[in-house]
């Protein structure tokens, strides 16, 4: 009977702990019925229409390297057959300014924004940005929903957030997730300093607002990282203190400046610390400085390390290209640096990054440009590459961006010395040499591969 008694007894102390358990569980989990309510008005499906050619191309830029070898291959559809790219959007201006993503809208020849009231505008291009993947619309209408916007700075991994969007054309889908962590760097943006979510993302998502539980968007859903095409628990967004900073621009000029420190960097290991006199990894290593640059006229040196920007820490190296971008040219910063094992602040009047080239840092620190004029991203030569190939003078091809230039024969590594009859010094002149050239013509370059010359041609 005892016994009975005590089983008992452990029973209902069981019964209570768990009932406590799933009350403060489902206590802890937010309702966001009302904060759909709210914003959902707000929130804009966005299609976009233009020729067959250029959104093709706008949408290979959005495929990852490794899928792109087998769509370049599927049939070619007629250039001037009219194509469609749908995404999403959402107001920040009642008198009809709206954000979305520039690969959402790039090349589109119109675009049409429908609210969720089934009302719709045609929509005009403010400005876009290629570095942040941000685009400004502006609407002819008047007292529109606008969002709430919020400080993403202000954000921490494990806070809850809601996506709306399009996934499929779905218009006005709702999901949710949790902050995963601030400040990604992702290859070929390093001027954005992504939010990782979990948050289901997928096609049509692109654009849309990323909200917090207090009803403020505090990022721009941009992308996935997948293997598969499809969602997998990896999404990225632009941070609203980004995204604002650029629209400003784009309101007030139609165009982003941006800041130019004018130096090549990398990360730090473990065994680069150690013999940099770092007691953990941190900062950014310095590998090259561009010649004339403001970090050449501030004394920035081959080795110096990179500790703080203007006030900021640096806990990566990524952390240093989305600090200088959002820092107005001519600007004069305080950066602190680690010289020979000890600290330095200098003074440094930040230059203009030019408008024509979306820089990245690639391989070994070294400024990579992603010229669509070739389908490469190249990169002047490293100390490696001149004392490996014994050129002094040349563009080397880190990455294989099209086919076209896969047609042609180029391969990742090639060194590219001559277009046409003109001889190419660096990025620099190449760009120049391009420029002057008749765009539906063919042009031959000369490439250095295993210490042979060969003649290629490409349009």
């Amino acid at each position: 009977m005892k016994k009975r008694i005590v089983w008992l007894w452990m029973a209902l102390l069981a019964s209570q702990f768990m009932a406590v358990q799933v009350w403060a569980f489902g206590n802890a989990l937010p309702d966001f019925t009302r904060l759909v309510e709210e914003t959902a008005p707000g929130v804009v499906y966005v299609e976009a229409t233009g020729k067959a050619e250029m959104v093709a191309d706008n949408r290979m830029q959005q495929v990852p390297d490794f899928l792109r070898k087998f769509l370049d291959r599927m049939p070619q559809r007629d250039p001037d057959q009219e194509m469609h790219s749908a995404g999403s959007g959402f107001v920040i201006d009642p008198e009809g300014y709206i954000l979305t993503n520039n690969h959402v809208v790039e090349g589109a020849e119109s675009i049409i924004v429908r609210l969720n009231d089934r009302s719709e505008y045609k929509a005009e291009v403010v400005g876009t940005d290629a570095a942040t993947d941000i685009a400004l619309l502006k609407v002819k209408a008047h007292g529109l929903h606008a969002l709430k916007l919020g400080e993403s700075a202000k954000m921490k991994p494990g806070q809850w957030v809601l996506a709306i969007g399009a996934p499929f054309n779905f218009e006005h889908s709702v999901t949710a997730g949790i902050i995963s962590a601030m400040g990604r760097s992702l290859p070929r943006q390093p001027y954005v300093p992504f939010i990782q979510t979990d948050v289901p993302i997928n096609r049509g998502n692109s654009g849309g607002p990323l909200i917090n539980l207090d009803g403020e968007v505090i990022g721009i859903n941009s992308q996935i990282f997948s293997s598969t095409g499809g969602y997998m628990g990896l999404s990225f967004a632009i941070p609203m203190d980004v995204a604002m900073a650029v629209a400003k621009q784009l309101r007030d000029k139609g165009e982003v400046s941006r800041g130019y420190l004018g130096v090549g960097y990398q990360e730090i290991t473990r065994e680069l610390a150690e013999n940099l006199g770092l007691d953990k990894p941190r900062g950014a290593l310095i590998a090259s400085v561009e010649p004339e640059s403001a970090a050449d006229k501030a004394g920035i040196q081959v080795r110096d390390v990179i500790l703080r920007y203007n006030g900021h820490e640096l806990v990566f190296a990524s952390d240093l290209a989305p600090l200088v971008g959002l820092t107005p040219p001519g600007s004069t910063v305080d950066v602190e640096i680690m010289r020979d094992g000890r600290r330095k602040t200098l003074q440094v009047t930040l230059g203009q990054l030019d408008a024509d080239e979306i820089a990245s840092i690639g391989p070994g620190g070294q400024r990579e440009q992603n010229l669509d004029d070739l389908g490469m991203a190249l990169s002047d030569l490293d100390a490696d590459t001149r004392r490996e190939t014994g050129l002094e003078e040349g563009v080397l091809v880190r990455k294989i961006t099209s086919s076209k230039a896969r047609r042609a024969g180029i391969q990742p590594g090639d060194v590219i010395t001559m277009v046409d009859n003109q001889k190419v010094k660096d990025l620099k002149a190449l760009r120049k040499i391009l420029k002057e050239k008749d765009q539906d013509k063919p042009i031959s370059l000369l490439i250095r591969r295993n210490g042979m010359g060969r003649f290629v041609v490409i349009r």
